[in-house]
This record gives C-alpha cells, structure tokens and sequence, in this order.
C-alpha cells in the first residue's frame, strides 16, 4: 500500500498489514525492541506518524530478566466452559512451563474465551506476551487459521487437520485408540464400547483408531456402544448409567481420556460390576490420579514433558523468524490392572 494514502489507524493488525509485517514486529518496533532492525522501526513509525496510528501498548507485565512471554490460551471444549483443573490440561501447562523456565521464558495464563481469532491477535498486538500457546483446537481450526494468516506467532496442543495453516504439536491419537482398542480385543474382549466427545478433533482421532482396530480384527463397529461422554467423570458416569438401563452388553470399554474412564469404572462398580471381571476399562492420557484409582488405570501415555519443549522450541524458533512444521509423538501403553492383565 502507498505510504502516502493516509487513514486514521486504531488497530495494531491494522498498522501491520499496511507495513506487509507481523503485528508482534510492530508491536516490538513501536516498544524499541533490539529484536526489530533500526531501519525497520524507522519505516513502522514513519507509517504510524503518517496514518494517524491512535493505538497505544500496553506496559510489558513481565520483568526485564526474562527473554520472553509466552501466554497460554484454552479454548472452550466445543461450546463448554474451560476447566483449567482438567488434570491432562494441567500436567501439560506443567510440562510448557518446564520448558520456558529451562528458556528464561515467563508464562501467563489467559482466560480468554476467544470466540474469535481477533482476540487472541490483540494479546500480542498489547505487549502482554511475545507468543502464544494455544491449547486444544475445538472448534477453532477456522479461527486459528485466520491467526496464521496475520502471522500471529502461536503452536498449538492438537491434532493435525486438513487445510492447517498454523503449527501444531500433539500425540498420534488414531494410534492410541488402536492401541488401547487392540489390548481389550487381546484380553478377550468382544463387545468394546467407546466413550468420548467425538465432535473434539483429538477424540476423532482416537475414535478412528478404535474403529480400526475392530475392522482389523474382523469386529463390527456396533452403534449402540458409542456414546458420547465429555471431559469429566459425571459425563462418564451417566453414560454408562444409560448403556446398563438399556440392557445393551459390554465387556469392554475404551475411554476418550482418564477421567471418563475413572468415571465409568465408577459407575460400573456402583451398578454391581467388577472391573475387569466384568469389564476392561482403558483409559488415555496417563494423568497422576489414573495409578492411584482403583483399580489402578489401564491407559495410553502422552508424554507431557516431552510435548511441552518441543511446544517451546518450535514456538521460540518462530519467534526468531524461523519455520516451523506441524509434529506428533508417538504415544505407549501403560497396562494396570483394570485390564486384568
């Protein structure tokens, strides 16, 4: 655009997509960051000067010891209220503030409920951090695309999806569902439910590999054994409430996350079964609490330590102006006694 077609600029992505730069180079120019080149910072504030840039930056909140901030965003779980004390949402939080300290690296916490990707854009366009993490797609992919496009540095916790434009760091969850789908079957299990949120990308994925594993072992996919369930034990419990009052039989079942498994086997217990005489359970995330549960928790382990320094390292590279490219780990069983073996 033409320095000299003036407007009256409030926005900081404004003033970016007039100067062809990211908006946390303008924010950083506009901060006198050594990050930025002189002859950058001249040609943003000239830019800023000449189009009436009105925006102002916040104070940076964090102290001048650290290299960076990096704020961490969780996006609702499909229209539902966050809950930050998900214990997996926890154990990884601790794993990505691991890494930063390793990197002189403060971290904050938003609550944002970034119903659109404009939201999380002015997190860094304010000075309050550098960089974010975005933990969990949702129903985002559209937004955290949009986000890419304005060159807002962020990774994301999730899955790969078609059309991804943005870079993300997560487990091979069709993997674990088959893993964790192919154990029942081993155990001798015939009828495996599957208890999750399949509209979650994650979950899909973890769903797609139990499907697999009953295809591969010549089982049909029955629909009556899959049920939706979400994030927390209550979920888990009434869902399986609903599977025994309907009379439909199960043997196993194959748990989106710890916590719906803990709740079924809750449930189960309550309802006179035993588990696993009755029914394997297995689980996915290996969360403290899933050794400690009783019986102790079949699961599939992701590796949070792990999944929290290459979240950093790659996001820390992007900050630098490096590119970055989309990556998953592999994921293990952890067999416990609500398999039975």
């Amino acid at each position: 655009m033409d320095d000299g077609n003036k407007k009256n600029l409030k926005r900081l992505e404004d003033l970016a997509a007039i100067a062809g730069v990211s908006i946390s180079t303008v924010s950083r120019a506009l901060n006198d960051s050594p990050l930025v080149s002189d002859r950058t910072k001249k040609r943003i504030m000239a830019l800023a000067q000449n189009n009436n840039y009105s925006g102002r930056l916040k104070d940076k909140v964090y102290t001048d010891d650290t290299d960076k901030t990096i704020s961490i965003v969780i996006p609702p779980p499909q229209g539902r209220d966050t809950r930050l004390s998900d214990p997996f949402t926890l154990d990884l939080i601790g794993g990505i503030g691991d890494a930063l300290k390793e990197q002189n690296c403060d971290m904050l916490i938003s609550h944002l409920t970034m119903t659109d990707y404009h939201a999380a854009a002015n997190l860094v366009a304010s000075g309050r951090c550098d960089g974010l993490v975005v933990i969990g797609q949702s129903t985002m992919h559209d937004q955290l695309n949009q986000l890419a496009q304005m060159k807002v540095p962020f990774v994301a916790w999730g899955a790969q999806l078609p059309g991804q434009q943005y870079c993300s760091v997560g487990s091979d969850n069709h993997q674990g569902g088959r893993r964790a789908t192919n154990h029942l079957i081993r155990m001798g299990r015939k009828r495996i439910a599957f208890l999750g949120d399949n509209e979650g990308p994650e979950v899909q994925l973890r769903f797609s590999g139990y499907k697999e594993a009953l295809e591969q072992n010549e089982m049909m996919v029955q629909p009556e054994l899959v049920r939706p369930a979400h994030f927390y034990p209550e979920s888990a419990m009434e869902a399986i409430d609903v599977l025994l009052e309907e009379g439909i039989p199960f043997d196993g079942v194959v748990a989106a996350s710890d916590m719906i498994a803990i709740g079924a086997m809750r449930a189960l217990v309550r309802a006179g079964k035993q588990v696993p005489e009755d029914v394997s359970v297995i689980g996915y995330d290996d969360v403290l609490v899933a050794a400690y549960a009783s019986p102790a928790l079949s699961t599939i382990k992701q590796d949070v330590t792990k999944a929290g320094r290459l979240i950093v390292s790659k996001l820390l590279r992007m900050l630098e102006g490096q590119a970055v490219q989309p990556s998953y780990l592999p994921t293990d069983l952890i067999v416990r006694e609500s398999c039975g073996s």
